[in-house]
């Protein structure tokens, strides 16, 4: 019903997930203004869109209650 498992024929195969390598990666540049400029003037442009999507949505979603009701098919008057 259960099988046994069949041991690795590859120790380094078993051995792989505790290996660590010493070399270090190289350090990361540094962001000049300009490029950090950039981001922030994108990042500033995706919000305000946002904000105005919401600002320009969110009127457009609300129900209007003053008018319920008053509003007949033209198939109510013919009868």
């Amino acid at each position: 019903m259960f099988r046994r498992r069949e041991p690795v024929p590859f120790a380094f195969v078993a051995e792989a997930d505790r290996f660590r390598s010493n070399v270090a990666p190289p350090p990361r540049e540094r962001v000049s203004r300009a490029q950090l400029a950039g981001r922030s003037l994108i990042g500033l442009t995706v919000v305000g869109g946002l904000a105005g999507a919401l600002l320009f949505g969110v009127p457009a979603l609300q129900q209007e209650t003053a008018g319920v009701g008053t509003h007949q098919s033209e198939a109510a008057h013919g009868r």
